[in-house]
């Protein structure tokens, strides 16, 4: 049990560093926001390659793989007083995990495939750039997280239940998904970013909770 805790408290620091690595890059070294349309996206991918593919990897797949980690040992901390909520927590969990990790590796797989028209067809490689980082995107959460704003609403909501976990932590993790749930409205997809972050916080605090020794 208590190495579970431990795995579960690394694996939210890792979600935590993944989610503030990518906003970093994104933001501060690929300046994406400022990229209006799909040709310059290509540009980029095609002068920063193996930097997305690497993006790709710690943001989606093995973000994927750490909330697998997560999710069991949040399941393990509360199953005992809230077996049904947390087995429905755990699997809105593993379903977030999934399609993460399909759209890390939907992303990277369509990367030699656009690099490999962009020589001969700029134009082209655009118009496949686009329709697949549609895919990519949809499945990662920015057309509203869902998923991400579910599990952690049910979790906080277990953390109260069960008293497994601390009342303040619990309150963030209650607005934290709310706000992710909330995304999925078309007028508040823009949020999105809101709940990155403060979900980045919530990562942080859970699993400094979890490594604690008297767990």
């Amino acid at each position: 049990m208590k190495s579970t805790q431990k795995l579960g408290g690394l694996a939210a620091l890792y979600l935590a560093a993944a989610y503030l690595a990518t906003i970093v890059l994104f933001l501060l070294v690929f300046d994406y926001m400022s990229i209006t349309n799909a040709l310059q996206k290509v540009e980029l991918l095609a002068a920063q390659t193996s930097l997305f593919i690497l993006s790709n990897l710690w943001a989606y797949v093995l973000f994927g793989l750490a909330l697998v980690v997560l999710v069991l040992a949040l399941y393990d901390r509360v199953k005992n007083e809230t077996p049904n909520l947390a087995r429905v927590t755990a699997v809105i969990g593993f379903i977030w995990a999934t399609v993460l990790i399909a759209s890390g590796l939907i992303a990277n797989a369509s990367i030699p495939l656009v690099l490999s028209v962009y020589p001969s067809d700029h134009s082209q490689a655009a118009l496949t750039w686009s329709t697949l980082e549609v895919v990519s995107n949809g499945l990662g959460g920015t057309s509203g997280e869902i998923l991400g704003g579910l599990m952690t609403l049910l979790v906080s909501i277990a953390g109260f239940k069960a008293a497994r976990l601390p009342k303040a932590l619990n309150v963030l993790g209650l607005l934290v998904g709310c706000i992710g749930i909330a995304t999925t409205l078309p007028a508040l997809t823009d949020f999105t970013g809101v709940f990155g972050i403060s979900q980045m916080a919530w990562f942080v605090w859970l699993g400094i909770v979890l490594l604690r020794k008297n767990n």
